[in-house]
């Protein structure tokens, strides 16, 4: 790596906001002979354009010996934040490679065929005439010889070990505050009847029955590997495949090596990964077998595939905390903050917290936020909004509530088979319309008139009904937990905000929200701490549902009462003066962080599913599989 090549490796014309002085201290943190440097770079920063300009200071072929590692690698975990990358011009010599799903077969007849069913992954010997043209070998061959290779996290992490992707000088993560969660969601072993073919052919015990039952789930793992070999080896005699059974004998061979590898690893006195194991409704009901902090996994498919590291995020909020996560010498790390240039007044936080969100409490709290959701509408009258729902239970509860108070005109909402759908229709209507979420609070650019306002419905606490999470909250562990939310909040207040001119209200809903922030003050960033510190109380209309948008109808009788949002008076488009009033005592009303908290926060920006972690006390299992981070590879 030449660091003095990354200023000028810079892809646009010109440098805009804090970009130069964030390259050079970069550069300067990489030439004091740091092996990985971490960019806190806010919403905005143009991150990607930083991560092209890290990866052009990669060693080349001619700088080298042919035993020496070259080229750079730039990978993320958001499937969505790659497309971007595909669409940016200023980005185009970064060569994308997806999984093989991602791409048809162009063997006559079978063009609608992805790569991973076509006939050569379903006939024995088949040898392909038009190989050289396949669209997924021909994207492969190229990224394997460009100097920048482009792909998801999980697209690299299972190409550890090949001899096509192998290791390389720079390797540059962007989104990378997730990575530790990243490669737990990847190395979990979900044993449910979608993810075991032979589902039906097997017993499944009740591990927590009598003794350990991590123990009792690697012998049950062991017998369960020598079914899945009989099944496939008895695949394996037929000389042509369906696509059905190529995809059955595909995901047999996958559970059988991660099985192999858990039990490997759980009986290795020397291995540092602790295994944890959730299974809710005893014999014959799901297991997921899930490591806690896997060291060693990350070694393995990220660390040793490179020289140099740059990890770009937002929202790493403490270095010591995330090195430890990832199994990094903080000694041998450096952080690089970057400024934020967009105007604290343009991104508000305004305090309307109804109560605590928490599941004793919600019955109670989510009645009052449906009421002032309508206040919110009536305040922006024509401009979109989202409301961030953290789980698909309370989605369906306020969209239901909004249209008892005939609201239902100006709601969408979604659910976990057409989020992607629903999302970009929301999008591109110019109607005022108010999309209800659940998880996207990542990988949204909703710049400009695509939203101007947001609510914060429930502080996003992990799903404690998780076994990783309980498991480090009985080791002490509250102040990962409380980061974990912080970071998720962070990245949802980025949503609106997207360029320096932009503005966008976020409103505060639920009041454990205030708490959180008193207790995570000292991670937060300067630029969201200036946030914080400026939230302030908004002047609301009454409540109208007719000056909402709404039809009358019932809206008198709707359930719950409004509360005193008297306070400063803000501009409708959301930027308040200096002078726009105190926040609150951020104590009163405020929630335990140690409560019950429905769902699961902020691992992915789209829907979950196939060897998701984790289940949902409310509801908010997704299982949608579009923009899933794991989706570039399932059935490889």
């Amino acid at each position: 790596m030449d660091p003095s090549r990354i200023i000028d490796s810079f892809p646009a014309p010109s440098f805009r906001g804090a970009q130069e002085r964030a390259l050079r201290d970069i550069r300067d943190a990489f030439a004091d002979g740091n092996d990985v440097v971490l960019v806190r770079a806010p919403t905005g920063s143009g991150k990607s354009l930083l991560a092209r300009a890290i990866a052009g200071s990669a060693a080349t072929v001619d700088e080298t010996s042919p035993a020496q590692a070259t080229d750079a690698y730039y990978t993320t975990p958001q499937v969505s934040q790659l497309d971007d990358v595909a669409e940016d011009d200023l980005l185009s010599d970064l060569k994308i490679i997806r999984g093989k799903s991602n791409y048809n077969c162009i063997v006559c007849g079978e063009e609608d065929t992805p790569v991973d069913r076509a006939p050569c992954a379903r006939k024995r010997g088949f040898d392909c005439s038009v190989r050289h043209r396949c669209p997924y070998f021909s994207d492969r061959a190229i990224a394997s010889n460009r100097q920048i290779a482009a792909m998801t996290l999980a697209y690299f992490m299972q190409t550890a070990g090949s001899d096509v992707f192998r290791k390389r000088d720079v390797v540059v993560v962007d989104e990378a505050h997730g990575l530790a969660e990243w490669a737990e969601m990847y190395a979990t072993i979900d044993l449910k009847p979608r993810t075991v073919p032979v589902w039906d052919d097997i017993g499944v015990p009740d591990v927590a029955a009598a003794g350990d039952p991590v123990e009792r789930a690697s012998r049950f793992a062991e017998a369960l590997v020598g079914v899945c070999k009989r099944e496939k080896d008895e695949l394996l005699t037929k000389s042509e495949l369906t696509p059905e059974e190529a995809a059955r004998r595909d995901r047999l061979q996958e559970l059988i090596g991660e099985l192999q590898w858990f039990v490997e690893d759980y009986r290795d006195p020397q291995s540092p990964t602790t295994w944890v194991v959730d299974q809710h409704d005893g014999e014959g009901s799901p297991i997921a077998i899930k490591p806690l902090d896997p060291a060693k996994y990350l070694k393995h498919t990220v660390w040793d595939r490179g020289n140099k590291f740059a990890l770009l995020s937002a929202t790493i909020l403490n270095k010591a905390a995330f090195c430890r996560s990832v199994g990094l010498d903080p000694s041998k790390v450096a952080l690089v903050d970057v400024e934020h240039t967009f105007p604290v007044e343009n991104r508000p936080l305004y305090d309307v917290t109804q109560g605590k969100m928490t599941y004793e409490h919600r019955d109670e709290t989510l009645p009052k936020i449906a009421r002032l959701a309508v206040r919110l509408m009536a305040k922006h009258p024509d401009e979109k909004g989202l409301i961030h729902c953290h789980s698909y239970a309370i989605q369906a509860e306020l969209r239901r509530r909004l249209a008892e108070m005939g609201l239902g005109n100006r709601v969408r909402g979604h659910d976990r088979d057409d989020r992607n759908v629903e999302l970009e229709t929301w999008k591109a209507t110019d109607r005022p319309k108010v999309f209800l979420s659940v998880k996207m609070e990542e990988a949204l650019d909703l710049k400009g008139d695509l939203c101007r306002w947001q609510v914060l419905c429930k502080a996003p606490y992990l799903n404690t009904n998780d076994s990783r999470v309980a498991r480090r909250l009985e080791d002490g562990q509250w102040a990962w937990y409380r980061r974990a939310a912080l970071r998720t909040v962070i990245q949802a207040c980025g949503r609106v905000v997207r360029a320096p001119d932009d503005y966008g209200d976020t409103y505060v809903a639920d009041s454990s929200l205030l708490q959180l922030f008193d207790k995570t003050r000292t991670d937060m960033p300067d630029w969201f701490a200036a946030q914080v510190d400026r939230m302030s109380e908004p002047d609301l209309p009454e409540f109208d549902p007719v000056a909402a948008g709404g039809r009358g109808g019932n809206a008198g009788d709707a359930v719950g009462g409004t509360a005193n949002l008297g306070g400063s008076t803000s501009r409708s488009s959301g930027a308040s003066g200096a002078g726009s009033g105190s926040r609150r005592d951020s104590t009163r009303g405020s929630g335990s962080s140690g409560s019950r908290a429905g769902g699961s926060g902020g691992a992915s920006a789209g829907g979950s599913g196939g060897r998701k972690s984790g289940g949902s006390a409310d509801g908010s299992d997704d299982g949608g599989r579009s923009n899933h981070p794991l989706s570039d590879v399932w059935g490889e």
